[in-house]
């Protein structure tokens, strides 16, 4: 069996996919920005510990709390229906979902989806966001074949971690502040940039490194391609492997 006699589905996108795409990163980058200058960037963690947060560990809180931080931001504007940003819509979704918050804009007469993957990395860890699993091959290879026009974007959170006195309770805050920020469609970043790793059942989509990615526009038939191309490069995957997940998740015609 070889993969170019496979009969597979080839998923079409709308004409102005590229343009849709580009105006959700636009809008989710300027709601950032405004947080940047109005220095709503920050969470503050009140505690009584005299000696402040133990910071050798604080990073592994910090992950949820970003994303956490990120979904009130998101809700906050949306919940002003006149906001500058065409929000209308914000959906925290549970633990194991495919991302971690849907956002949807009005552009003109369409609603646009996108489903967004937070992603929080220390910026005081040298190599923190280098090479995170960002979703299985089988689920988001399928959500490409089921909705040509899925949306899954990335945001990369910078952040880092201090301590500052309490004026009021003479105790010290832990500060998680952002420190810098990336977004970007996957399906638009460069083949050298996506990696495939087989632990994890059908295994995981990775990115070499979650907040500098360089860009590569694609259909969505040509990003159902690179991901069967790193799925079967591995050593540890067949095309009987890669024929029984087409035939059970619909990706054969």
């Amino acid at each position: 069996m070889r993969y170019e006699d496979l009969l597979l589905k080839q998923p079409l996108e709308s004409a102005t996919y590229k343009e849709d795409s580009e105006f959700v990163i636009t809008q989710v980058r300027k709601i950032l920005d405004r947080q940047k200058e109005t220095g709503d960037d920050k969470i503050i963690i009140n505690q009584n510990l005299k000696m402040g947060l133990p910071l050798e560990n604080i990073n592994k809180i910090a992950g949820p709390m970003m994303e956490a931080w990120a979904d009130e931001v998101f809700a906050g504007i949306r919940d002003n229906m006149d906001n500058d940003y065409h929000l209308i819509n914000v959906e925290a979704q549970e633990r194991l979902g495919m991302a971690d918050i849907i956002l949807q804009f009005r552009k003109g007469n369409t609603v646009l989806t996108g489903n967004v993957d937070v992603k929080a990395t220390a910026d005081d860890i040298p190599n923190s966001g280098k090479g995170p699993n960002i979703t299985s091959f089988s689920r988001i290879r399928t959500a490409y074949v089921r909705d040509p026009d899925f949306m899954f974007v990335i945001l990369s959170i910078k952040h880092k971690v201090y301590v500052q006195k309490n004026a009021g309770t003479g105790l010290m805050d832990g500060i998680m502040e952002v420190s810098d920020y990336n977004v970007y469609d996957l399906k638009f970043i460069s083949d050298a940039d996506i990696n495939y790793n087989p632990a994890l059942g059908t295994g995981q989509i990775q990115i070499k490194d979650i907040h500098y990615v360089s860009y590569q526009y694609r259909t969505t038939w040509e990003m159902c391609q690179l991901l069967d191309y790193k799925y079967l490069h591995s050593s540890r995957r067949t095309i009987e492997d890669f024929y029984r997940e087409a035939s059970k998740n619909g990706w054969i015609k």
